[in-house]
């Protein structure tokens, strides 16, 4: 059954998740990263080249022909077949589709109330469920 983990209180969406990349990438874990904003998306997609000149966190989008060789997937449809399913980080707010195929799942819970609104919506859902839960505040400097 998916481990699922909160991470909520997050200024930055794009920053915090260029970080549990890497921190991911550290322990050789594989990352889908679902967000069904397009433009956000492509943000991320940009942070991640840009994020430190001492990390290279490799990814591509979810059907590029490099997928299967990449470590980190980008996809703005949860519906479509992704090569590896170690950890999915959620950007949306709502359940991604077959998110249970994963070993792990990131929810990522912005700072405004719509989204604490809708991360508590899910973290019912997936305690009814019976997956194991988690929850980090994230710390603000």
């Amino acid at each position: 059954m998916t481990r699922i983990d909160f991470h909520s209180n997050v200024p930055d969406k794009l920053n915090y998740t260029c970080r549990l990349i890497r921190k991911a990438r550290a322990a050789q874990c594989k990352i889908v990263v679902f967000d069904s904003n397009k433009a956000q998306l492509e943000a991320l997609n940009n942070a991640l080249w840009t994020f430190s000149e001492a990390d290279f966190l490799p990814h591509v989008m979810a059907g590029d022909r490099l997928a299967e060789q990449t470590p980190v997937i980008l996809t703005y449809d949860d519906t479509v077949p992704v090569p590896h399913h170690d950890i999915l980080i959620n950007l949306t707010d709502v359940s991604p589709a077959h998110f249970d195929q994963f070993e792990r799942m990131i929810e990522i819970i912005a700072i405004d109330e719509n989204a604490k609104l809708a991360g508590r919506e899910r973290y019912r859902f997936y305690q009814q469920q019976g997956h194991t839960l988690s929850h980090t505040t994230a710390k603000t400097t």
